[in-house]
């Protein structure tokens, strides 16, 4: 395994023909850190879930260049889905389709649907755009972490989850943090109208304001229908216990708005000003607590709509309390 931080055209380069080869590259996308393979490589693929620990039946995120490769992944994509490719791609959007024959079981867990996205970060998509040169068809690339821990959001963290299973010929690419620094937005595309399965920084108002669909929010009784990344009650997770809206004791980790006075004897991890501070560092603040062997976090969420329900989505289950009635 090797880190490379200086990304140059030669470096782009290789980590293609890296991933055409069958090796694992991870790489930085606006969200997270990426673990990717070649997507219609088996093999490699199937390496993304052992190194991760992820379920066989747990499927994976196709990462491609632009829209124009959605109909080689997809079929009887409604007119909408294309709307909000327009609109958002690139960017932290993913959307569920109807997969095409491209999209075998080995990506999409066994289910007759594909998550497709555009990252907009420009060594990703450099990345998508060389491999597509060297005759890949897209990059699958769920987060480069074990399986439910905390995503990474530099190559160090890349590095200190998963270094210890990478082999020669795999690589990490350093380009520093990420600048959202929470999974994108995931809605299904397979229905009459979209249907927001994961929360993510383009927030359901926004979606409305820039195209006027309307859209729906997943029905809790309904939330095992379609398997996709980061639906589970208990993921995000830190070694560390995660209590929301407690106050922190002696010896606690303690995470809130920097408006919020640090309790006695509590361990600041995080004071974020603004929500978009707070999305960017959460998850490095929950590695933190980690790094000092802490054994409690105590977490303040933000309130408010947009980018904060999609924080207290991912605090609500790296506590492993999912609150029903938040956003879906």
């Amino acid at each position: 395994m090797e880190i490379i931080a200086n990304v140059t055209e030669g470096v782009l380069k290789k980590a293609a023909k890296a991933l055409k080869d069958g090796h694992l590259v991870a790489f930085p996308t606006e969200t997270v850190y990426g673990l990717g393979a070649n997507a219609t490589n088996e093999t490699a693929v199937a390496r993304i879930y052992s190194v991760k620990g992820r379920p066989a039946d747990h499927p994976l995120i196709v990462h491609i260049s632009s829209i124009n490769k959605i109909n080689e992944w997809a079929v009887d994509i409604p007119e909408y889905a294309l709307k909000l490719a327009r609109d958002f791609w690139p960017g932290p959007m993913t959307l569920i389709l109807k997969r095409s024959e491209l999209a075998k079981n080995f990506i999409t867990g066994g289910q007759d649907n594909v998550g497709l996205r555009v990252p907009n970060q420009p060594v990703a998509l450099a990345l998508l755009s060389e491999f597509e040169s060297l005759g890949g068809l897209g990059v699958a690339a769920p987060s480069a972490n074990r399986f439910g821990a905390v995503s990474p959001t530099t190559a160090t963290a890349v590095s200190d989850e998963i270094g210890k299973f990478l082999n020669t010929g795999d690589l990490i690419i350093d380009d520093g943090p990420c600048h959202i620094g929470i999974e994108s937005t995931i809605l299904d595309c397979t229905g009459s109208h979209p249907v927001i399965l994961r929360p993510g920084s383009i927030s359901i108002d926004l979606v409305k304001n820039k195209t006027g669909l309307k859209i729906l929010k997943r029905e809790m009784k309904n939330k095992n229908k379609i398997k996709t990344s980061g639906l589970l009650d208990f993921h995000y997770s830190p070694e560390a216990e995660v209590v929301l809206g407690t106050t922190a004791g002696v010896g606690d980790g303690f995470l809130a708005m920097s408006n919020i006075p640090t309790p006695a004897g509590s361990i600041r991890l995080g004071s974020p000003e603004t929500i978009d501070d707070y999305a960017k560092n959460l998850y490095s603040s929950l590695r933190l607590a980690d790094a000092k062997k802490l054994p409690r976090i105590s977490v303040q969420m933000p309130g408010g709509e947009g980018l904060a329900e999609a924080i207290r989505d991912r605090l609500q289950k790296a506590s492993g309390k999912k609150v029903e009635n938040d956003h879906a």
